[in-house]
């Protein structure tokens, strides 16, 4: 650690804020491991990362729907994310965004990136003066990379593990070639943050459409075991969505399976008891309904103020004869 920062400092005078791929920052020092990949079934692309590092998810990964993913590491020049995925929206293979953006980089020997396009293109790059362990793999439809490693092992055991969980859904299985990379030894340093994105295979003009999921751990204990947590949640609250919208289009029986799925992944969570419980209602099953309304009336009175705010919106659809039997 001495020699790194007896490193860093004599950099210091050399370095400055980047402008596009001029330089390097100072403020942007994310040593790291990450992979970038593709799903071939669902075309769906993700940046999956770790370090110790603060909010390393702030400057390492980026993804548009239906172009591609990013992720730009070791002595970080951000101008990869946005000038890469241009480039690759213009219709630059990966490989050759990558080429593109490292030639007029004059910090490229300190740099480590990887590319991947909506084609499964894919390509890596490891600057000459990352500090070691530091190497970079591509395989069909992925790359994974990392740099400051406690030892060789880290970057072969990710690949192995992308391989061996094909049958996960993209966003499990990039978790799975984290927790392998950290198994593995991981950063000589120990463990901050972690982050994962994944954006979907159609272009969009919404900006609240571009990523299905964009999910950060800034400062933790263990960032990949709660990044594996917060994907769980995040699968759940989809399901929470779906019934939300359910709903909102009266389809009270899905409203309730997908509340019902959510509630089996979190049976403690009160909020995902209660819109069960208010599509039980809607349905006509009140009697099934009542139990559950009483169990999360208990743990948090709130809840019983909230339920009589609902047939004023049209939320709640039962007679106020039935809303009195459920409140009282």
């Amino acid at each position: 650690m001495k020699k790194l920062a007896f490193l860093f400092c004599l950099l210091i005078p050399f370095l400055g804020k980047s402008q596009g791929l001029e330089g390097i920052s100072q403020d942007d020092f994310a040593h790291t491991f990450s992979i970038v990949a593709r799903d071939t079934v669902t075309g769906e692309m993700a940046v999956g990362v770790q370090s110790h590092w603060f909010s390393v998810g702030s400057i390492v990964s980026w993804g548009k729907a239906g172009v591609g993913v990013v992720a730009t590491q070791s002595f970080v020049n951000p101008a990869y994310g946005p000038e890469g995925l241009e480039l690759m929206a213009n219709g630059v293979p990966a490989e050759q965004a990558l080429t593109q953006l490292i030639e007029k980089d004059s910090g490229r020997a300190f740099r480590q990136v990887a590319f991947l396009d909506a084609n499964g293109n894919v390509s890596g790059y490891t600057g000459e003066n990352c500090v070691e362990a530091a190497e970079d793999l591509q395989g069909r439809n992925f790359s994974v990379q990392a740099n400051m490693m406690l030892n060789a092992d880290v970057v072969p055991a990710m690949a192995e593990a992308f391989l061996k969980y094909s049958d996960y859904p993209l966003a499990e299985r990039v978790v799975e070639v984290l927790k392998a990379a950290q198994a593995a030894g991981g950063d000589i340093r120990g463990k901050q943050s972690a982050a994962l994105v994944v954006v979907g295979p159609e272009r969009t003009n919404n900006a609240w459409e571009e990523k299905k999921i964009d999910l950060r751990v800034d400062d933790h204990q263990d960032p990949i075991e709660e990044l594996s947590r917060l994907l769980k949640v995040n699968r759940a609250y989809d399901h929470m969505n779906k019934g939300d919208l359910a709903v909102e289009a009266g389809d009270m029986e899905k409203a309730l399976k997908e509340y019902g799925t959510a509630e089996k992944m979190f049976p403690e969570n009160l909020e995902m008891k209660f819109w069960k419980a208010v599509a039980l209602a809607n349905s006509g099953r009140i009697e099934e309904a009542k139990p559950i309304f009483t169990k999360v009336f208990e743990a948090d009175k709130n809840w019983k103020e909230m339920i009589t705010r609902l047939p004023a919106s049209g939320i709640l659809t039962i007679s106020e004869a039935e809303l009195k039997e459920i409140t009282e």
